[in-house]
């Protein structure tokens, strides 16, 4: 006597088909993400006869393989390369002042929104992020004539605070998102212990808020990575101030640019984010404030 096999439910037809989905659409995104970098990379190994005799190639031989390109861009101008480790380091600079700048900013001005009580707190967030309703190109002018007259033009610092102009919004943004799922408790407990408010921020507080603040950092990190509007407009007339933006933008630019130097100069702008991103990442995905609150 056989028996009859129950028909799978909509539940178990639903999860079944939801994970062959999930898989397919990060298959989608690994090639279209990846794809386009490894083109990159595997034409910035490649020498520029090969990419002549085959520009739509995507395999390199190991006899074609070459680092010429590399030494091309990271060697200094005064060498006949393009400079780009001087372009790397001011971005390094103005990227890592711009976010110490921003944090110091944003982390008192999130707990203040996301804790105090004050006329109209529920609309300063929204209020903050007004400030993107307005096109970069209309606030450039009036802050470079406002620099330029404090003698800040050509400066990576007033870069910098330029940057931070444009970052402490959306900072404070993401940080109160952040802080206001921290249990009143937590504040209370430590005021029970004798700490004031400011020893609460930095001894309990800001130890929580970790995941947030790194991410926070990093997003900072890249606007001011791969800014090149203000950049352009600061830097331009001092070349030795220039950030790695300006230098890739100079390769595109140039007649006599091999296109394989233009690769490198690419995949150099972008490998210091992705190491960022992936030693950040545990700090990005773990949750210090699970289990904070035993009561």
């Amino acid at each position: 006597m056989t028996t009859r096999k129950a028909a799978p439910t909509r539940a178990q037809v639903e999860d079944r088909l939801f994970g062959v989905l999930r898989w397919i659409v990060i298959a989608f995104l690994a090639v279209i993400t990846l794809l386009p970098f490894s083109y990159m990379l595997l034409l910035s190994l490649k020498p520029i006869d090969a990419l002549l005799l085959e520009p739509g190639s995507l395999w390199i031989s190991a006899k074609d393989l070459t680092l010429s390109t590399y030494r091309d861009v990271l060697r200094s101008t005064d060498d006949g390369g393009q400079g780009f480790v001087t372009f790397l380091l001011n971005s390094a600079l103005v990227s890592l002042g711009t976010v110490a700048l921003t944090l110091l900013a944003a982390v008192p001005g999130a707990y203040a929104v996301s804790r105090l009580k004050f006329f109209g707190h529920r609309q300063v967030s929204a209020l903050f992020l007004a400030v993107y309703l307005f096109p970069a190109t209309l606030l450039a002018v009036p802050l470079f004539v406002i620099f330029a007259r404090m003698g800040l033009s050509s400066s990576l610092v007033g870069l910098s605070v330029v940057y931070v102009a444009q970052t402490v919004p959306v900072s404070i943004y993401m940080l109160r998102t952040y802080l206001v799922t921290i249990p009143y408790s937590i504040e209370e407990a430590a005021a029970l212990d004798g700490c004031s408010r400011l020893q609460t921020v930095r001894r309990v507080i800001l130890p929580l808020a970790m995941p947030s603040l790194m991410a926070t950092g990093l997003y900072v990190f890249m606007i001011a990575w791969n800014e090149f509007l203000f950049a352009l407009l600061f830097l331009a007339a001092d070349p030795d101030n220039w950030t790695v933006s300006l230098g890739l933008a100079q390769l595109s630019n140039g007649i006599e640019v091999p296109k394989t130097v233009l690769m490198a100069g690419s995949v150099v702008l972008t490998i210091p984010v992705v190491l960022l991103f992936f030693a950040a990442e545990r700090l990005l995905t773990e949750g210090l404030t699970s289990g904070a609150d035993k009561s």
